[in-house]
Order: C-alpha cells, then sequence, then structure tokens
C-alpha cells in the first residue's frame, strides 16, 4: 500500500507529458532510512512524474515492478548492490529502464557504471535520461549484476550481518572477512566451461558479471558489463592467510597472475561440488550447487552518466 504522504508526493509531481517514475526505495540499507521519505521530492523536483512504493522486504521488488508495468516508464530503485539484486528480474521481464540511488555499503553495481555516489548527483543522472544496455549474470536461473560465489564470499555473507554494515559502512567487509579467513577450508569442485574441465582444490570459486564485487575488489582488470562473457576465477591454495599479501592484486583486479588463481573468461560455466555448497550473488544466499552459470547479454537498460566527447 502507498502511505498517503507517497499519495501526496504522487499528485503533486504528477504532470502531462513528464515520465512517470516507480521510486522503491529500500528503508533497511545502509542509508535507505535517511532518504526514503525524501526521494520522491528530490526525483519530483528533476522533472519526473513520481511514484513511491514501499518495499521496505526487497523480496517483493521484482513483483512491484511487473505490478506497475503499464504505468511508468522507468523505475528508479534506491538501496544497496542485495536490493538491485531484488529487483533484477522483474527489469529483465519488464524491459523497464533502471536509475540508481545508490544507498548501500559497496553500491559496486554503482561503481561498475561510473554512478555518482551522492544522492543529488545520481539523481541528476538519471534526469539527463542517458542510458546503456549491460550483461545480467544467471546461476540456476537466478540473475545477479556484480558476482557470484561458492565459498569465501559465501560465508563473508552470512558473517555481514545488517548491524555489522550499518555500524561500521565498508570497514564491515573487513571485520566480517577476518572472522571467515580464521576458519576458512579448501574444497574440492569440479569447474567446466567451453575451454574444458577442471578439477580443483579451492578456497574460493567466483563468477563476475561486472566489474567491481565485495566493496571495491576488481574480478579482472579488463572486465566489463557489456562484454556479454563472465570472467571466473579460483583460488586454489591451501592457506587463506596468504591472501593478504594478494589483497593489492584483488583491489585493481591482476590476482589472475598469482599462480594460485585460475582465471578464465567464458559465456557459461558449470561448477559442481561433493556436497551443496552456497552461493552468494550481489551479496546474497541464492541457491547451492550444482550451480550452472551463464551470461545474458543486454538484458537491463540503466541510466548512466553521458559519455565525455573523445578528443579530435
Amino acid at each position: 500500500m502507498q502511505s498517503s504522504a507517497d499519495e501526496k508526493r504522487t499528485k503533486e509531481h504528477a504532470r502531462p507529458g513528464r515520465p512517470r517514475a516507480l521510486v522503491l526505495v529500500n528503508a533497511k540499507s545502509r542509508l535507505g532510512a535517511d532518504v526514503a521519505d525524501s526521494a520522491g521530492d528530490l526525483l519530483g523536483s528533476r522533472g519526473l512524474d513520481v511514484r513511491v512504493e514501499d518495499c521496505n522486504q526487497s523480496g517483493g521488488l521484482s513483483s512491484l515492478i511487473r505490478r506497475f508495468a503499464d504505468r511508468v516508464d522507468l523505475v528508479i530503485v534506491g538501496g544497496g548492490d542485495g536490493t538491485m539484486n531484488a529487483a533484477a528480474a522483474g527489469l529483465i521481464e519488464t524491459r523497464l529502464p533502471l536509475g540508481i540511488l545508490p544507498l548501500g555499503t559497496g553500491n559496486d553495481l554503482a561503481r561498475t557504471l561510473g554512478l555518482p555516489l551522492t544522492l543529488e548527483a545520481a539523481a541528476d543522472v538519471i534526469a539527463a535520461g542517458h542510458q546503456a544496455e549491460i550483461d545480467v549474470g544467471e546461476v540456476n536461473g537466478l540473475p545477479f549484476f556484480n558476482v557470484a560465489s561458492i565459498g569465501l564470499s559465501a560465508e563473508l555473507a552470512v558473517s555481514l550481518t545488517g548491524d555489522l554494515k550499518r555500524r561500521w559502512g565498508r570497514f564491515g567487509y573487513a571485520i566480517a572477512a577476518m572472522r571467515v579467513l580464521t576458519h576458512a577450508k579448501p574444497f574440492r569442485a569440479t569447474i567446466r566451461s567451453a575451454d574444458g574441465s577442471a578439477r580443483v582444490v579451492t578456497l574460493q570459486v567466483a563468477v563476475g558479471n561486472g566489474r567491481f564485487y565485495g566493496g571495491g575488489n576488481v574480478i579482472r582488470s579488463d572486465a566489463r558489463i557489456d562484454d556479454a562473457n563472465l570472467d571466473l576465477y579460483s583460488l586454489e591454495m591451501t592457506r587463506a592467510w596468504k591472501l593478504a599479501l594478494m589483497a593489492r592484486s584483488f583491489r585493481i583486479g591482476e590476482h589472475g597472475a598469482w599462480r594460485e588463481v585460475r582465471q578464465v573468461r567464458a559465456e557459461e560455466f558449470d561448477v559442481i561440488t561433493r556436497r551443496p555448497k552456497p552461493v552468494n550473488a550481489d551479496g546474497e544466499i541464492i541457491t547451492r550447487t550444482p550451480a550452472r552459470f551463464r551470461v545474458l547479454p543486454k538484458a537491463v537498460r540503466v541510466f548512466v552518466p553521458k559519455p565525455e566527447p573523445s578528443a579530435p
């Protein structure tokens, strides 16, 4: 149900000929509670006909998008990467363009797209109207924007509680990672792609669709979210402490240079483990192994900054 305050904002900003925007702000995201009540006014003042809908539970985002698909021209989602993930299925199905208000902890999708991380500047990008088509990853039929992983990151997703993120922000990742690394154990997996099959002993298998993940790490130095490929890496080492030596490599996407890291680029992957293991996608546990990954090229339209004109 739409609140009386939201109904008032919708009427105030409804004018003929203005783009109709469905606005969904996750009040439970790190900064969402602070802007949930003001997002309608912020966007309405930039020429949009705003309809604000309550979405305190991110699980209902795609349903809301489907419900209002024939009444709006675009969808604006405020939240973190988990919130964007929850909206992905509805966006793919309806083909409505996505405007992003980055209100989470890592905001990795926003970073991949080159979006400003301040609310006002992000709203300006949406109002400017420039769009791009981006790929979406899929694991066992479920979409993800940034990365899906098995092993350390899945354990990290469980340890990185909402309270930890709200209190420490991006430093919460480091705190949770220290907890996970203390008890990390390698596991056996089979990785299959067009390049062949490999049996590995690994601490983590990660499959990236975008560029950034995990609060600013880079999946691969030349990774793009519009190249119709996925990028896999596998951490094939027995001692988790060595990851500390590789920290800078992860930040710039050059961890593939280490001999303990397997790196593969392909359109599809299968990852099989002896026992089912959880799969973390965009910070949320969404499925378990065996896991089939594939890329959905140009599956979502999104508002991005207009590219700077190239020099003559």
